[in-house]
């Protein structure tokens, strides 16, 4: 199996996703994609978009699965979403958490979706369905 490729949405930005790829996380940022740094890109425009070629949806609010449209990308594709638990976190606490959690993402993107999941400093937790 080949490892997950992921995108990761504007809030995370551009030293979150350096920091991952040194990691040898493959990583899109979603500002590569669409124009203007994708300020007026929709949530549900630039998931639809990552999901299309496969890349795994990253982020840092998790207001997203409250969200009927913005989960229907989530829920069409039987996808998964991460996202982390607090949107206060430094650049490095970013990259930690995401990284720490990795084999425990790899294995909900295996057992698939629909799925949202938190990334927490313990680790993953399915917040939605």
């Amino acid at each position: 199996m080949s490892l997950p490729e992921f995108f990761l949405d504007r809030g995370l930005g551009r030293g979150v996703a350096d920091g991952l790829r040194e990691l040898g996380w493959q990583v899109h940022r979603i500002t590569d994609h669409f124009p203007d740094d994708a300020q007026q890109t929709e949530d549900e425009v630039w998931l639809t978009y990552g999901l299309e070629r496969g890349w795994v949806p990253m982020c840092k609010d998790g207001r997203i699965r409250g969200r009927r449209a913005e989960r229907a990308p989530i829920e069409v594709r039987a996808a998964v979403l991460f996202y982390l638990d607090n949107q206060q976190l430094r650049r490095s606490e970013m990259i930690s958490r995401f990284h720490n959690a990795r084999d425990a993402i790899h294995r909900a993107i295996v057992r698939g979706g629909p799925a949202i999941y938190a990334v927490s400093a313990d680790g993953i937790r399915r917040t939605w369905p």
